[in-house]
């Protein structure tokens, strides 16, 4: 379990939230409280009690407008982070974090950002369910290849764990294997699609765009935000009897390696860690 304070973190990253609530709803932008965000949301009208993260989604058209607009339309501190805007950018989706603060995940990691809460594409996907499948399975190789080009080669030492993530930095390049991503995730566009998803949760997460529906509101720690219309069709085909508590052994926590509340990551010295 998590050595941090929790609630300390469910702070922050409810601030986050609100920014961005506040943002979409000035500016026309949909988006939708996502995975175990929603599953607070309707199971405990806010955070799971030991969740320490925050999961929203936004239909592409929507998730492309906050990726021009962000640095206008965020206030200070926060800021939004994705392939597009950042050449260093790890991730496949984006992130709105709180510059104050920093966050390191995985020291073996290298990226150096600030406390977050994570922010999915919803993309359109092929209605034919081979296609569908090998379209997914192209997006998972491509994912892996991300990560072993961000990773530290030497993670597991300098033996053939290495050869892998070294091979990878040979063959590939960070950029290149970001646009590849990037044109993969909109060859079936948002609009023309029947069915759509977040690419991070797996061709089973594909569902008909009816199921989100029109962003509605949801209680979350005294406070409105908005999520999937249709959220027990959402909640069910994801993850099943969503509300049914899981036992100690399935309440997932991050084991951060840095958490500071206080210091800007841009001011941080990684080579004193």
């Amino acid at each position: 379990m998590a050595t941090y304070d929790v609630e300390l973190l469910h702070q922050r990253i409810l601030r986050i939230l609100l920014a961005v609530d506040n943002c979409c709803r000035q500016h026309g932008l949909r988006y939708y409280i996502w995975a175990g965000t929603m599953i607070g949301a309707v199971r405990h009208k806010g955070f799971i009690p030991w969740d320490d993260d925050i999961d929203i989604a936004m239909p592409r058209p929507d998730y492309e407008q906050l990726i021009s607009y962000s640095h206008e339309w965020l206030p200070a501190p926060f800021e939004f982070v994705c392939a597009e805007n950042d050449a260093a950018y790890p991730l496949p989706f984006g992130k709105v974090q709180d510059a104050s603060t920093t966050l390191i995940e995985r020291l073996h990691l290298h990226y150096l950002g600030g406390i977050y809460i994570d922010v999915f594409p919803i993309d359109g996907t092929p209605d034919n369910g081979f296609r569908r499948k090998l379209h997914f399975a192209r997006y998972e190789y491509l994912k892996r290849v991300l990560y072993l080009l961000h990773r530290d080669p030497y993670k597991h030492g300098h033996g053939p764990s290495s050869w892998v993530p070294l091979l990878c930095r040979r063959v590939y390049s960070l950029g290149e294997v970001q646009q590849k991503i990037r044109r993969l995730l909109l060859k079936y566009g948002y609009g023309q699609s029947q069915l759509v998803a977040d690419y991070d949760d797996g061709s089973h997460g594909a569902m008909p765009k009816s199921v989100l529906g029109t962003p509605a509101p949801y209680d979350f720690e005294g406070h409105r935000v908005l999520g999937v219309e249709q959220y027990d069709a959402y909640l069910s085909r994801k993850y099943g009897d969503y509300m049914t508590i899981p036992d100690g052994d399935h309440q997932r926590q991050h084991n951060f390696h840095v958490l500071d509340f206080v210091h800007p990551y841009s001011q941080y010295n990684v080579n004193s860690l």
